[in-house]
Parts: structure tokens; C-alpha cells; sequence
């Protein structure tokens, strides 16, 4: 740890109740910090212990009662604190440790600053975010050095003169960049459709449980309900929306208007109709309308109503399950075409992606230096 380092607490555990909170406390002088405010249980100071020995004790909270606390010196100047897990406990400590000079700040800029890497350092903070195996295997990747190595060959092309491989090289960075975007946030896959056609009845059959309200009345679904799954390992987070339709209601207006919204900014639409009702001219336009959105035709478990006009689309039924593995595989494709192999460079935050575009763009203009310069903000030379 840098000789220069600075006084502060760090809160290791997720916030909110439970059973232990663990903080971690530097200061160049940590022992002296402590020494008005942790009152071991033995006769013994907290500096007459040996580094990594657990150590029992009250912490001093001024004029309210002490809190247990188990401590223990990680290094000469780092100690580990875990106290009851409640939010008042360690809001308590956390207070009365910045009334001393040590403030609080949070663990992603604590990490951000240990590792001199900025991947690394992003790819731990991402970590702890990742909802699925698969999208944290991508993380793993880019901690373990995969997004590094990328930055560091392109690097090297820009240094000998080889424009075309590194504007190969960043276009296949960028290639990945909407699988990076979403290794922490889902997919936002929107269904729309009009009124009545088994919406709520989907969504709960692709999420496994009952999330959104099933009811065979017209205009039931008058707000947005969302649910977080997982489709083939990646995040969705599916939105179930009033139906699609004019209406002369204005609570029903609000419904529709909200779901024509959250239609605007989707990352797929599911377009979701009644197989066993005559295709119409406003379904028409409603296709017409969304050109990139995957049909659904649902309820093939009733006698369908055969439409030449009708376009093709997963055949399933909400009710008994029929064709939802042939629907995930279809969602899975639309969203990620062509996954990324194991170990392969994934871009995953904001400014690694631009610092990637910044790149390509001085590539394509000719000006190999200023490529460099972006490159170099991602291979942290």
C-alpha cells in the first residue's frame, strides 16, 4: 500500500440490513485513529496485537451506547471492522470515524484508486453487478487481461504505420460494444401488441411466475410492468405494456401513451398477436409501423384463423408453453447475432467505448497519433 495514503473508510458489504456489516479503515496512522474509539475486551491496545489477529471489543459511539465490534490489522496502516449489519450501526461508526478525519467514500472509487489498471478496476466494480454467469465470464475475461491485450496489440499497429489492421482491429472492439453495454444492464425487450392478445399471459410464462395482472378484458394493462429474466444467459428485462390501440378513455390514453414511450426506447419490440382472430388492417399498420420487431403469434393452442396475410413469426402459446423455447432462442439471436468466444476483448463501460470510437474515427481521418492517444486511455500506458 502507497506510503501516501490517505484517511478513510470503506463500506465492503452491500448496504442495507443484515446480519454483519464489514468496513475497512486506513490512515497512515490507523492504530492512533482508533485508539479514542475501539476499546478491546482484553487489557491489551489494539497495537499490541499482531497483524491479522482477530480482536473483540466495544466501539465508543459518544453519548450512544458502544457497539460490539470484531477488528482486525490487515496492514500497518488498514484495519478491518465488522459490526452489526443494520443501517444505523454503521452510519453511527462511519460518522464518528469522519468527525476524526477519515470520511466515508465508496468501495468503486476505492477500488478504482488501488488498481492501477483502469480495466481491472472496472471490471471488479462491474463484477459485482454481472446478473448472469455468462455476462460475468465476459467480466472475468476483461479483468484477466483480455481487453488489455487488445488495446496493447492495436497499440502497436498505430506505433509501425499499420493503419488497416488496428481500423480491423477497433472495429471489432466496437463490433462488441452492445453486448459490453448490457453485461450489467438488461436488455430492455419490450411487448406491445393490441389489446387482449396474451401480453401479461407471456410475460409471465417467459419469466416463470405471475408478474403482470391476466385479466380477458380489453385495456386491463393500463401501466408499464416490468420483470428480470435471464435468456440464454443474458439479462432481459421485459415490459409488459397496454395494448396498442385509439381509445376514448383518458385513464386508458395514459396507459397507451406510456407504452408507446417505452416502445420508442426498447432494445427488441415484440410485436404479440392472437393467432386465432382474423389479421386486420390495423395489425397491418402496426407491422408496418415497427419493421424491426420480432412477430410473435400467440395462443396457437386454439383453432387458428389461417391469413395469408398474416407475417411469420415464433408460434407459441402462454397458456400451455408451446414454442417459448423456440421464442427465447429467437429473442437470444435478436439481441446478440454473433456472441463473443470465450476470451474474447469486450468494451463494457462508457468510456472505454468511446475511447474506441475517438480511435477509429482519427484511424479512418489519417491521424495515427490521436489514435494512439485514445488507445493508450484503455491499455492504461
Amino acid at each position: 500500500m502507497p506510503n501516501s495514503i490517505s484517511s478513510r473508510v470503506v463500506r465492503l458489504t452491500p448496504p442495507g440490513r443484515g446480519a454483519i456489516a464489514s468496513l475497512r479503515i486506513e490512515s497512515p496512522d490507523v492504530v492512533g485513529l482508533l485508539a479514542p474509539l475501539f476499546c478491546p475486551a482484553g487489557a491489551r491496545p489494539l497495537s499490541a496485537y499482531a497483524l491479522d489477529r482477530i480482536v473483540f471489543g466495544t466501539f465508543r459511539l459518544g453519548s450512544h451506547p458502544g457497539e460490539e465490534v470484531v477488528v482486525s490489522r490487515r496492514t500497518p496502516e488498514a484495519v478491518e471492522l465488522h459490526c452489526h449489519g443494520g443501517r444505523a450501526a454503521v452510519a453511527r461508526i462511519e460518522e464518528a470515524l469522519a468527525e476524526r478525519g477519515c470520511p466515508a467514500v465508496s468501495w468503486q472509487a476505492w477500488l478504482a484508486e488501488r488498481h492501477g489498471h483502469s480495466i481491472v478496476a472496472a471490471a471488479r466494480i462491474a463484477l459485482a453487478g454481472a446478473r448472469t454467469a455468462r455476462t460475468a465470464a465476459i467480466l472475468l475475461d476483461q479483468h484477466n487481461g483480455a481487453l488489455g491485450r487488445a488495446a496493447t496489440e492495436i497499440d502497436r499497429w498505430l506505433c509501425a504505420g499499420e493503419a488497416a489492421r488496428a481500423a480491423e482491429g477497433l472495429a471489432l472492439l466496437l463490433s462488441r460494444a452492445g453486448v459490453g453495454r448490457h453485461l450489467v444492464e438488461p436488455w430492455r425487450v419490450v411487448l406491445a401488441g393490441p389489446p387482449n392478445v396474451g401480453k401479461s399471459s407471456l410475460i409471465n410464462a417467459l419469466v416463470g411466475y405471475a408478474r403482470a395482472i391476466v385479466d380477458p378484458r380489453a385495456g386491463t394493462t393500463r401501466d408499464v410492468v416490468s420483470a428480470a429474466t435471464a435468456i440464454e444467459g443474458w439479462p432481459v428485462a421485459l415490459s409488459d405494456t397496454a395494448g396498442l390501440r385509439e381509445s376514448g378513455r383518458a385513464l386508458e390514453r395514459a396507459g397507451i401513451e406510456l407504452a408507446r414511450r417505452r416502445v420508442a426506447s426498447a432494445d427488441l419490440l415484440l410485436l404479440v398477436f392472437d393467432l386465432s382472430r382474423p389479421w386486420s388492417s390495423e395489425q397491418h399498420a402496426l407491422v408496418e409501423a415497427h419493421p424491426r420487431a420480432l412477430i410473435v403469434l400467440n395462443k396457437c393452442d386454439l383453432p387458428p384463423r389461417p391469413d395469408s396475410r398474416r407475417p411469420d413469426g415464433p408460434v407459441v402459446s402462454a397458456l400451455t408453453g408451446q414454442g417459448l423455447d423456440r421464442l427465447t432462442a429467437a429473442i437470444a439471436r435478436h439481441l446478440v447475432g454473433d456472441p463473443p468466444p470465450p476470451g474474447a476483448a469486450v468494451p463494457f463501460t462508457p468510456d472505454q467505448i468511446e475511447a474506441l470510437e475517438v480511435a477509429a474515427a482519427a484511424v479512418a481521418r489519417g491521424d495515427l497519433e490521436a489514435a494512439r492517444g485514445s488507445v493508450r486511455r484503455l491499455s492504461n500506458r
